[in-house]
C-alpha cells in the first residue's frame, strides 16, 4: 500500500510544460540572432568545439532532476505494517441511477456528474464507515463491494457513467434487492441504503422491496435529482452536441423529476426524501442521520505504519543535477574519437 503525503506539491509538475516552453523559445531566439551573424554553416565551422546536441542533453537532465525533486517533496510512502483492528461505523450502499435521464443538463454539468461529486465529497468525509456503489438503469449491478478503502471507492466511482449499464429503464426495486444482499446476514441496525434518481419510469415492485429491506433492518433514504418541469436529454459526440433524445415519433424527449415515486419508497424504507439542489445534493444531510444509526464493530486491516521513500527521488534528483553540471557545451574529444573509429 502507499500514499502521497504531501499531494499537493504535485502541482508542481505544471512547471514542467512552462520550462520546456522556455527552452524552445530560448533555442529559437539563439537561432535567429546566430543566422544574423552569418551563415550557419560557416559560423559552425568557426565554432568547431561547440556542441550542438549538449544543451539539450543538459536541459533533459535538469527536468528529469526537477521531476524527481518535485515527488521527493510529495514524499511517497509505503505502508510497512498490516494490522488487523476493531473498528465501529454503519454501512452505506449508494444505489446510483445511471440511465440516460441523468445526462439532463438542468443540474450543471448533469445530473449524474453532480451526482458523483457529491458522493465524493461524503466519502471524504467518512471515517469508519464502510460504503458499497451499485448502479442501475433497466438493470443493476455492484460497481464497488461494500467496503472501508475510500480511495478504491474515488476509482470505482470515477469510472461510473450511463453506458456502465446497457438496458435503459429505472428499475429501482432490483437495486435495492442487490443491495440488500451485499450487506450480508449479519444482523443489525447499522444498514443504510441511498438511492440517488430523477425517480423516472420506476417499477412498482420497488415499493415492496423496500419494505422487505425493512424487515431486515435495513433504512432506505432517497434522493432526487432533477428538475420537476422537465428538461430535454442532450446527445453529445465527441463532446460536440447534436442535439436532443427524440422518441420513435421524433419528438423529444423530456425528463422530470418524479418525486412521489421516490417519496413513496423513502417512506416503505423508514427513511426520508431529500431533493437535491444545484448547491447541495444532500447526501451530507443523510449522512448526519445515518450517524445517528447504531454502529457495528467489525474487523479492518489497515497499515498502521508508513515509511517515507522521498530519500530515493531526492537522491535520483541530485545525482541528474550532478551530471548536469559537469556536462559543457563543448564537444568531447573521447565520444569523437569513439565515433570516428567505428565510422
Amino acid at each position: 500500500m502507499y500514499r502521497f503525503d504531501h499531494i499537493e506539491f504535485l502541482y508542481g509538475l505544471l512547471l514542467i510544460p512552462v520550462l520546456i516552453l522556455l527552452f524552445v523559445l530560448t533555442r529559437v531566439w539563439r537561432k535567429r540572432v546566430l543566422k544574423k551573424l552569418g551563415d550557419m554553416e560557416i559560423l559552425s565551422q568557426m565554432m568547431p568545439s561547440v556542441s550542438s546536441v549538449k544543451p539539450t542533453l543538459r536541459f533533459i537532465l535538469f527536468l528529469l532532476a526537477i521531476t524527481f525533486l518535485i515527488f521527493g517533496l510529495v514524499n511517497p510512502q509505503i505502508g510497512s505494517k498490516l494490522e488487523e483492528i476493531k473498528r465501529e461505523g454503519s454501512d452505506i450502499i449508494i444505489c446510483l441511477d445511471v440511465s440516460n435521464s441523468m445526462k439532463a443538463e438542468d443540474f450543471k454539468p448533469n445530473r449524474l456528474v453532480k451526482a458523483k461529486q457529491a458522493i465524493e465529497k461524503l466519502i471524504d468525509k467518512l471515517n469508519n464507515d464502510r460504503i458499497g456503489i451499485i448502479v442501475f438503469a433497466g438493470e443493476a449491478y455492484v460497481q464497488l463491494p461494500i467496503t472501508t478503502d475510500y480511495a478504491a471507492a474515488k476509482l470505482f466511482l470515477e469510472n461510473v457513467d450511463c453506458d456502465a449499464v446497457p438496458i435503459q429503464g429505472t428499475v429501482i426495486s432490483s437495486a435495492i434487492e442487490i443491495a440488500e444482499r451485499s450487506f450480508g446476514t449479519e444482523e443489525g441496525k447499522n444498514k443504510a441504503i441511498v438511492i440517488i434518481s430523477d425517480g423516472e419510469s420506476h417499477d412498482d415492485d420497488a415499493i415492496a422491496a423496500a419494505r422487505t429491506a425493512t424487515e431486515k433492518n435495513i433504512v432506505i433514504h432517497t434522493i432526487g435529482i432533477g428538475s420537476p418541469d422537465g428538461v430535454p436529454i442532450p446527445v453529445y459526440k465527441n463532446n460536440v452536441q447534436l442535439g436532443f433524445r427524440k422518441d420513435k415519433e421524433g419528438n423529444a424527449v423530456v425528463t422530470k423529476l418524479n418525486e412521489g415515486a421516490l417519496e413513496e419508497i423513502a417512506s416503505a424504507g423508514n427513511g426520508v426524501y431529500v431533493r437535491a439542489t444545484q448547491g447541495e445534493i444532500g447526501l451530507i444531510a443523510l449522512q448526519e442521520r445515518i450517524n445517528k444509526m447504531e454502529k457495528k464493530t467489525f474487523d479492518a486491516k489497515v497499515y498502521t505504519d508508513y515509511e517515507d521513500r522521498f530519500q530515493i527521488f531526492i537522491g535520483v534528483a541530485l545525482f541528474f543535477l550532478l551530471i548536469e553540471s559537469f556536462l559543457t557545451e563543448r564537444k568531447s574529444k573521447w565520444w569523437e574519437k569513439m565515433f570516428k573509429a567505428k565510422t
